[in-house]
């Protein structure tokens, strides 16, 4: 896309563009104009409009020699009427082709942006978590709105200017030449003079709009940090409020100068270029009134008046080609960049013969497995259990030990590297996708709510879900005398990502949520770190009797949650250290032992001090 701040003459292309500058190959222009074969009846319309649109407003400018000779030299009155007359109803009509162009122009770029948005959109839901944990999101959604929204302008002006500048440029080469080519000659020999001031300014304001676009990302940068919830937060708690205000300022002001300084390079420039567009009629002019006078009488003053209105029509064409050749590069590395996305392997999708078992139970097993993001470090190694239905599984471990990974390979976020994860027998990459994520609930640490009400975020699990089943829900995950106390309750609004409501809330929404979803195995992976011990507790109370008839799988840093297990897993380094149940782990010396005496003891006595403080204002109330 063009520089910030208008673009000058043909441009130059930045260093980083010079370098990536996209090769174009039959295969990159046959797929980009793929996309306009749908719409290929409107692009003939287009073309169509473009030639007569070209054509039409070059007529005023040769009916100008028809009003001076006839009309005016000639004086005849009916004659200069009628040209004038024709001359504005060419106008005219050359102004409405021009509107009908404009409105098919953008039809074609709205409709070709709608369908690849789409595709990206459907592409990018089927990529794995990989994908998302490993790419920036902020390039994820550049590519998906300001790249795809830059092929509109591609459309309407690049491609568009290609064909109608190039019309309109052969069509008043043609009729100069015609007229008189000693005098067509003489206009179009000061056309190359153009290139000097456009190049000299080109370099001027591109160096320019370079220091520009970096103190613009510095400005960007300031907001983001010290605009954000948290970057806010942080500025008045350390009362940096003055600091920030004076960083902010002092960019500002550089960004002032930088933009009084491009604003006049441009003002010399078009000095310079009015300058040279009054070259080419004034030597016509000379010329022609030499070779009128002395040399050939059937010279007119209208040819030569003709002459000059069409050299100026010139300009303007030529003037645009010289920048195209920067918009075509341009052009070609936006689509480059939209198809590498395109073209990046779905790496998780349904096996060809995908299997859809018509009842679940939710049993899981892992055989030999082994996982790893970079092949130079392992996180799973040799992972091998079994978890029959109804039972219960706790998996501890210290921080990093591959927990979270392990329990993200049963859904398929990742697919293992090797051995094979079986639920109900099957293997997950032999299972409908649909059909494995719907029966698969997970609670995560960090919890993610949707910026819009309670009953909404329910409702994302179960759409058709009764207010009956919504306030059960609710009930079972201990959140419902929350909602009842708010003045809208299931039509609280949440905030972004839930930020108006405390940590607890938000998990115990959640949880609600999957509690709606009714799924054959139930995952929480730190799913009550958000807590304190008593809505823990309670939460704890309700969970139980789920636990009890499907399979679920615990990830915890409380002992009160992990007792509850029927087997405790524990996970070091990414091994099965040791297993059991806790009596049997806990006298053992090992991980586990470890473990308990560091966090799970002290969690516990955190809880006793928390019940015992809710116990005593229970009885200060009473």
């Amino acid at each position: 896309m063009p520089p910030p701040g208008g673009r000058l003459g043909p441009g130059f292309l930045s260093e980083e563009e010079l370098k990536n500058k996209p090769k174009v190959t039959k295969a990159l222009l046959l797929r980009i104009f793929s996309y306009l074969k749908p719409y290929w009846k409107q692009m003939a319309l287009v073309l169509l409009a473009i030639l007569l649109s070209a054509v039409l407003s070059l007529a005023p400018s040769v009916l100008t020699g028809n009003i001076v000779d006839e009309g005016l030299i000639g004086r005849d009155l009916n004659k200069l009427i009628f040209y004038i007359v024709l001359s504005f109803g060419v106008t005219l009509l050359a102004n409405l082709i021009g509107i009908l162009q404009s409105y098919l122009n953008t039809w074609i770029a709205q409709h070709i942006t709608y369908d690849m948005r789409n595709a990206m959109y459907l592409h990018l839901q089927k990529m794995s978590q990989r994908f998302f944990t490993s790419n920036n999101q902020g390039d994820i959604i550049t590519r998906m709105t300001s790249d795809i929204s830059g092929v509109q302008q591609v459309i309407t002006s690049t491609l568009t200017s290609i064909l109608s500048n190039s019309i309109t440029l052969i069509v008043a080469l043609v009729i100069m030449f015609r007229e008189n080519w000693l005098l067509a000659l003489v206009g179009v020999a000061i056309v190359p003079l153009f290139t000097i001031p456009t190049r000299s300014a080109g370099k001027t304001r591109w160096s320019i709009t370079k220091e520009s676009q970096a103190c613009s990302d510095e400005i960007n940068g300031i907001l983001n940090e010290t605009m954000s919830v948290s970057g806010q937060l942080l500025v008045k708690l350390f009362g940096m409020e003055q600091r920030e205000y004076d960083r902010y300022e002092e960019v500002n002001r550089k960004m002032i100068k930088l933009n009084i300084r491009e604003s006049m390079a441009g003002r010399w420039f078009f000095m310079v270029l009015s300058t040279f567009t009054n070259i080419g009629p004034m030597l016509i002019y000379l010329v022609g009134g030499i070779i009128m006078m002395h040399y050939d009488e059937t010279v007119t003053v209208g040819q030569i008046t003709v002459l000059v209105a069409l050299l100026g029509r010139m300009y303007g064409p030529v003037n645009q080609l010289l920048n195209i050749q920067v918009d075509w590069i341009r052009s070609m590395a936006l689509f480059t960049r939209i198809f590498e996305y395109y073209d990046m392997p779905v790496e998780i999708e349904n096996a060809p013969d995908a299997i859809t078992p018509e009842s679940v139970s939710g049993e899981v097993e892992f055989r030999h497995v082994r996982f790893h993001y970079d092949p130079e470090r392992e996180i799973l190694k040799d992972i091998s259990f079994w978890l029959d239905k109804g039972r219960c599984i706790a998996i501890v471990g210290p921080s990093g030990s591959g927990k979270s990974t392990l329990i993200n390979l049963i859904p398929r976020l990742y697919d293992v590297v090797d051995g094979e994860v079986l639920f109900d027998g099957t293997d997950v990459r032999q299972l409908d996708l649909a059909f494995l994520r719907k029966n698969i609930g997970i609670v995560s640490q960090e919890t993610y709510l949707f910026n819009g009400t309670i009953r909404e975020n329910l409702l994302y699990a179960k759409p058709d879900a009764t207010e009956d089943e919504l306030i059960e829900a609710c009930k079972q995950a201990n959140i419902y005398d929350f909602i009842s106390s708010q003045e809208t309750g299931l039509d609280t609004v949440v905030g972004n990502r839930g930020l108006k409501l405390s940590g607890g809330e938000k998990q115990r929404i959640s949880i609600a949520r999957i509690l709606l979803k009714d799924p054959a195995l139930m995952i929480f992976d730190e799913a009550t770190s958000a807590l304190d011990s008593i809505s823990e507790q309670k939460i704890q109370d309700a969970i139980e009797p789920l636990i009890e008839t499907r399979t679920s799988i615990l990830i915890a840093h409380r002992l009160s949650t992990i007792l509850a297990a029927d087997e405790i897993l524990v996970i070091c380094d990414g091994e099965i250290a040791e297993r059991g149940r806790h009596e049997e782990l806990v006298g053992k010396g090992g991980v586990y032992t470890q473990l308990y005496e560091t966090q799970f003891s002290r969690a516990t006595v955190t809880a006793a001090a928390e019940q015992q403080s809710y116990s005593e204002g229970e009885s200060d109330a009473s």
